[in-house]
């Protein structure tokens, strides 16, 4: 399976059988290149523009916008209800977590969670293997900053956590960089990569380690 960052919270995941799997894609306000990407299955946490450009993903695709279990390719994937906000949506409105299991392994996408998640919604999401984590804290409004970054990561346990939706040279969004992350983290690295290749045998052995992807 390979991971692959276009900046911002839009990564496209794609399978080992080919099957990609792209998450929330943004129009060209941001300030990254608008990834005109073919996708089979697209998933957009929020109807903000930051997170819901479909338009640019090229051919016909499975949209998955909603709460709940579903299925598509062989890729399974279930959808967990939260908030962009510390109060319950009122602020931001909702948000939706996204977990693909995808060549065994299970990669949780945050999309712009607002706060640190409950018990029953750590449940919900359960065993995570690779962490697509909001680390830049708010532009308009709430999402998780630094902290609440690092405490949402050690509740879910992964062995993997990819920072995304954090300040860059590009983005025209006051966010805080990701190394303030890192050093909340105790430590991360610059991998200096848009791309990853990984398998269930390579995360054996990894404990929350970091990895900041470079962007197109």
């Amino acid at each position: 399976m390979k991971i692959k960052w276009f900046g911002h919270s839009c990564f496209l995941i794609t399978a080992g059988n080919g099957v990609r799997v792209l998450t929330d894609p943004f129009d060209e306000t941001v300030g990254y290149k608008v990834p005109k990407v073919a996708a089979d299955i697209v998933s957009t946490s929020h109807e903000h523009f930051d997170h819901s450009y479909t338009q640019a993903v090229q051919g016909d695709f499975f949209h998955v916008n909603k709460v709940g279990a579903f299925s598509h390719k062989g890729i399974e994937m279930v959808g967990v209800a939260t908030f962009h906000d510390e109060e319950n949506g009122a602020q931001r409105g909702k948000n939706t977590i996204y977990k693909f299991i995808v060549d065994r392994m299970h990669i949780c996408h945050c999309g712009d969670l607002g706060h640190v998640l409950t018990s029953e919604q750590i449940k919900d999401i359960g065993h995570v293997d690779i962490l697509l984590l909001p680390v830049g804290g708010s532009y308009n409004g709430p999402t998780i900053g630094p902290d609440q970054a690092v405490e949402v990561a050690r509740l879910l346990n992964p062995s993997v956590i990819i920072p995304m939706h954090f300040n860059t040279d590009v983005i025209k969004f006051p966010l805080a960089g990701v190394e303030s992350f890192f050093k909340k983290m105790g430590g991360g690295q610059y991998i200096g990569k848009q791309e990853v290749e990984f398998d269930k045998k390579s995360l054996l052995g990894l404990s929350a380690s970091v990895m900041a992807f470079e962007y197109a």
